[in-house]
């Protein structure tokens, strides 16, 4: 079996903070992700900070195999991203020539269209590589094993759907689920002995609520799917 890449996502914003935006884009790549042999290891969230954004992305890509980040490259004043990106690899902001040409083909104009606004959304660290937008055409880029896409959720689906397979990925994980008409409290000791047994698999156990009634889903993760139907016999013997 092929081992798992690890993968971090950054999410950067600080109207995902403040709650008027819904973060759907750590969802989705999660799933692709994880259809991928790609193990995301871990989500953060951080505001419009310049400095936070180059010290979080200098952390974190020395943590783990690909960095992701969502948000901040658009045309305003606070679409900071690109800038601290140059900063954490120490590397000059410049206007790629490239990537003006790809925003050009998205206006009537062409580059007649592109005002200082519009101008901001073509400037990429030095050594970077253009990340396609079919969309909107002003792209995201990546730089060593950070990849700088934008925070608009169309956008940021087909800046993934492009990415996604030019990474190397390992055996994606399975999964099954496993309803028991029981609390949490009542299945828990004979689910520990299981998790005990089966360490290599991963076990969640999320209590719901149904007509007045309490259940458990127990959700396994493995590579192996023979290794998930021997325990799913297990886990259901709980009911």
């Amino acid at each position: 079996m092929k081992p798992q890449p690890t993968a971090a996502i950054l999410v950067i914003g600080d109207e995902i903070l403040s709650g008027r935006t819904l973060d759907s884009n750590s969802n989705y790549l999660a799933n692709e992700l994880t259809n991928n042999g790609i193990n995301l290891s871990e989500v953060r969230v951080i505001g419009d900070e310049a400095k936070k954004i180059s010290e979080t992305v200098n952390f974190l890509r020395g943590q783990y195999d690909y960095i992701f980040t969502s948000g901040g490259i658009g045309p305003t004043h606070d679409d900071i991203t690109a800038e601290a990106i140059a900063t954490a690899f120490n590397v000059p902001l410049e206007i790629n020539s490239a990537a003006v040409d790809l925003l050009a083909s998205h206006y009537p104009n062409g580059k007649a269209d592109i005002n200082s606004a519009r101008l901001r959304m073509c400037r990429i660290p030095e050594g970077a590589t253009l990340i396609q937008n079919p969309i909107s055409k002003a792209p995201g880029f990546s730089i060593e094993n950070v990849f700088v896409m934008a925070g608009v959720p169309s956008i940021f689906k087909a800046m993934t759907d492009s990415t996604i397979p030019q990474l190397v990925g390992g055996d994606p994980l399975l999964s099954i689920s496993v309803r028991i008409e029981k609390g949490e409290g009542d299945i828990a000791t004979k689910l520990s002995e299981i998790a005990k047994k089966h360490k290599e698999v991963s076990i969640g156990s999320y209590p719901f609520s149904q007509n007045g009634r309490y259940g458990t889903m127990i959700v396994a993760r493995h590579k192996d799917k023979d290794v998930l139907n021997k325990l799913e016999r297990k886990l259901q013997n709980l009911m």
